[in-house]
């Protein structure tokens, strides 16, 4: 009876081991996407940018928020309502038409050191570019509190992303109209660069003489 007893515990304990080798082998293995460096690099940046963005506005009376250095130029309130709508249009391009494109692992090398190209050359103010219609102001928001809170909203939702995401951003990929083919994750970088041109945009207006006092 003893015997009986061992063996069956012998036959147990190989079934399970059996089992479990079945169960690692048969598992599908997480897909590599971004490396950890990838995704703090674009976090630092979001998170920096954000900020920059938030104190740039932070404070302003009615005036000032209002005020326009000329007539072909944007107030502070405009240039907020243009960063606003665009991280929500660019992320929303990322999510529902790059990533659902077919992968082109092949497309890798055009794309390549275009992050450090993106992060230093979109916020450089000393070239100048005309927004899309789509992208214009249009008094989108009644007040600040409700364009901060779009912008919140929206940076939120793109930090989370690239926080969890396991999509592979490297492999799918979009032309932007002046920089050529850029891969999902250097659009992400692309919305933290153009936030960071665009506070420097509303520094200017800030800067200007007639800038209101209060």
């Amino acid at each position: 009876m003893k015997i009986q007893w061992k063996f069956f515990a012998v036959l147990c304990l190989v079934l399970t081991l059996g089992l479990a080798s079945i169960a690692q082998t048969g598992a599908t293995p997480a897909p590599i996407t971004l490396s950890a460096e990838e995704r703090e690099k674009a976090l630092q940046s979001l998170q920096a940018t954000h900020d920059a963005f938030l104190k740039s506005i932070a404070g302003l009376s009615e005036k000032q928020w209002r005020f326009k250095p000329a007539p072909d130029r944007w107030s502070v309130a405009e240039v907020s309502e243009h960063i606003a709508v665009s991280e929500s249009g660019i992320f929303g391009l990322v999510q529902k038409q790059i990533m659902t494109s077919p992968a082109a692992p092949e497309k890798r090398a055009e794309v390549a050191g275009k992050d450090e190209t993106i992060l230093k050359m979109v916020p450089d103010r000393s070239h100048k570019a005309q927004a899309p219609e789509f992208l214009k102001p249009a008094n989108r928001f009644a007040t600040e509190t409700d364009l901060t809170k779009a912008f919140e909203d929206s940076r939120k939702a793109t930090m989370d992303y690239v926080r969890t995401t396991n999509d592979d951003l490297r492999d799918h990929f979009f032309a932007h109209p002046v920089i050529g083919p850029l891969d999902a994750y250097q659009w992400i970088l692309l919305i933290s660069a153009h936030s960071e041109r665009h506070t420097k945009q509303i520094e200017e207006v800030k800067a200007d003489p007639n800038f209101p006092k209060e």
